[in-house]
């Protein structure tokens, strides 16, 4: 049979392949900008039939149907791999829930330890000449994630990017049993956030400082990721490369301005790894189709073995807070859930069995709560209920506006005094005696 015809007797409405789901089926609903819409759309017009649905994904861009329906929590559960905004809501709302993730594990948590799944669904490329869809800037555990599938449904959108990859990147169409033909949406786009603060720019001119020409980037979401790669776009920096879980919008501002080539990487040279991508449509449009920029599943782009090869890998990564042990909570305030442990701490242990690489974690030194109360980032111990995203072993180098520390080798009262020199001069004398009461401060005077 040929792929046109294979294609065609695959075609079916959204309606029709919605029926598909029955109660109590678990469903993968893609990854980031791979969420259905018009399949999302059906399935949630069919809420009424079904109950105890289990649905999987993560980083959601927009609210999906199913989330507004009326008493969701008796038809629906969210299981999510890593929390967006959306999520954070619907956790409120008694529906939504976090699976914790090793994000490099993945795609092996999929093939040994979930095994099944009912039904998997998410947007495609359309079909090439070859008979190939393609995941778009996906890849991350989507062939993994059809392996464990009784039944694969795939929502084409002509907007979706064509990702180039070197495996993983896609899947044919005897591996799909039904074919939904969407109105093709413009794929949802994430900004950057607003503009840098004086408190960003001083936290990212320290990084930079510390970044060589050849270097290799990874760059976390955020304000100072986003900071740290302008300025990257506007140093004299040169001959960088790019190996990340995330590509994010500063690595095209870096790349149009002559800096990345990937010629001075140990693997991969030349080409811009990543593990998924979400962006503005400026994004979308560089890695549509463009052989420099290389799709790859999140077990290879984000293990500690594969970053280990590559010298001088730098990364950059935000926390909502640290303890004096040097413990980072990049996931939670308290017991209240913001996000996930992504890959941090992959990246974190990777750059530091780099040849001259270095992990960075990034904060400004405070926040102010709605009260209008200033609090510090750097505690005494971490909240109750906050999670441990970075263990003290594992921390290399912390950064705020005040300064920078390299943890490693340091002792439990060289940590406190470390981290106390970067928190806001306000908080220094509190958590000086806190360290005293801890028995983790050695000095008797500043």
């Amino acid at each position: 049979m040929s792929f046109i015809k294979e294609y065609a007797k695959k075609l079916v409405t959204a309606e029709e392949a919605a029926k598909v789901i029955k109660s109590g089926d678990w469903v993968d609903y893609g990854w980031t900008t791979g969420t259905p819409v018009a399949l999302d759309a059906a399935i949630a017009a069919r809420y009424d039939e079904l109950e105890d649905v289990k649905f999987r994904g993560g980083i959601l861009m927009w609210e999906p149907e199913i989330f507004k329906v009326p008493d969701v929590a008796e038809h629906f559960t969210w299981n999510s791999w890593h929390m967006s905004g959306f999520e954070r809501r619907a956790i409120n709302k008694g529906f939504a829930f976090y699976a914790p993730v090793k994000y490099s594990e993945l795609p092996r948590y999929y093939r040994e330890n979930i095994v099944h799944t009912n039904v998997a669904i998410f947007v495609v490329t359309p079909m090439d000449k070859h008979g190939y869809f393609n995941f778009g800037p996906n890849a991350s555990h989507s062939r993994a994630m059809i392996e464990c599938a009784d039944v694969v449904i795939l929502e084409v959108n002509e907007n979706m990017p064509r990702c180039l990859g070197g495996f993983e990147e896609g899947v044919h169409v005897s591996e799909v049993d039904y074919i939904v033909e969407g109105d093709n949406p413009p794929i949802a786009e994430m900004g950057a956030g607003g503009a840098p603060t004086d408190v960003d720019k001083a936290v990212a001119e320290l990084i930079v400082a510390q970044i060589p020409n050849g270097a290799c980037l990874q760059l976390g979401i955020g304000g100072m990721p986003n900071t740290v790669g302008s300025m990257i776009a506007d140093s004299d920096l040169k001959d960088l490369g790019v190996h990340t879980e995330m590509y994010v919008d500063a690595f095209v501002d870096i790349a149009k301005a002559g800096k990345i080539n990937g010629m001075k990487k140990n693997i991969d040279r030349g080409r811009q790894v990543y593990a998924f991508g979400a962006g503005t449509k400026k994004m979308y449009d560089y890695l549509d189709n463009n052989p420099e920029c290389m799709s790859a599943p999140v077990d290879y782009t984000n293990c500690a073995a594969t970053v280990s090869q590559i010298d001088n890998f730098i990364s950059i990564n935000n926390a909502v807070d640290i303890d004096l042990f040097g413990q980072v909570n990049a996931e939670s305030a308290g017991t209240k859930h913001i996000s996930g442990a992504g890959g941090q701490l992959d990246f974190v242990h990777g750059a530091y069995l780099s040849k001259g690489g270095k992990s960075f974690i990034c904060c400004s030194s405070t926040f102010t709560s709605k009260d209008g109360v200033m609090h510090s980032r750097i505690r005494p111990t971490l909240a109750n209920g906050s999670i441990v995203t970075d263990t003290r072993a594992n921390t290399h180098y912390v950064v705020t506006e005040f300064g920078m520390a390299c943890l490693k080798g340091m002792s439990t009262w060289e940590r406190a005094e470390a981290l106390i020199n970067l928190a806001h001069p306000d908080f220094r004398d509190d958590l000086i005696k806190e360290a005293e009461n801890m028995k983790i401060w050695r000095r008797t005077n500043k």
